[in-house]
């Protein structure tokens, strides 16, 4: 299972700060997320990507710069199949980013992709809940119907100003459990809380948040 951050403020901040964060769950989580990362950062006029097969802790981020919106992922590939940096995430579809975590069994829906992850974002797309919080609730009750066992499915869809948070699972909540912090200019979603930050608050199973 994975680990994904997504970061959301009014002023630039520096992308390394936020990942050499994530790189430290990532290294210290109780599950392997050494399968590469990759993240998304907003530019004003659409979504830059980078992507690398390296554990996260074990990279660099020094050639990243600012931006007032961030979207990361540590993986870990389910049943350590399919490692390739085509597979990480952030996929990015026109001005929409997106990040999952968790795992569905015996999902009956027909849609392309190359992982699950890839085929619950063309679900959510196509359902229009990257445009409407309405829309991606939804959405993702078409998905549970249709999907054998929610083990988690925590992801974070983000398009130009807009995040918005799913955060359902029927196991570990110790693990699955997403954390929100929020001042009075930046609103931070992330697996875990950042070590040593005060203010971070559990996001309680079941919720669909927007943030606009």
């Amino acid at each position: 299972m994975c680990r994904l951050l997504a970061v959301r403020d009014t002023e630039p901040f520096p992308i390394a700060d936020q990942l050499q964060a994530l790189a430290t769950i990532a290294r210290d989580s109780k599950e392997y997320q050494g399968d590469g990362w990759g993240c998304s950062w907003w530019d004003g006029a659409g979504w830059q990507v980078h992507r690398s097969i390296t554990p996260i802790w074990e990279d660099r981020f020094d050639q990243f710069g600012g931006t007032r919106l961030l979207v990361a992922h540590a993986r870990s590939a389910f049943r350590n199949e399919g490692i390739a940096v085509e597979n990480n995430m952030p996929f990015v579809d026109g001005d929409v980013a997106f990040v999952f975590n968790g795992e569905l069994r015996g999902v009956r829906l027909a849609v392309p992709g190359r992982i699950g992850a890839e085929k619950l974002f063309g679900v959510l797309r196509r359902l229009g809940g990257d445009r409407d919080g309405a829309a991606l609730r939804h959405a993702v009750d078409v998905v549970v119907r249709r999907t054998g066992y929610v083990r988690a499915m925590n992801f974070v869809l983000a398009s130009g100003e807009t995040i918005r948070i799913v955060s359902r699972f029927s196991e570990d909540p110790a693990y699955f459990t997403m954390y929100r912090k929020e001042t009075a200019t930046r609103q931070t979603v992330c697996s875990e809380a950042f070590a040593g930050d005060a203010g971070w608050v559990p996001i309680p199973n079941g919720t669909v948040l927007e943030w606009a």
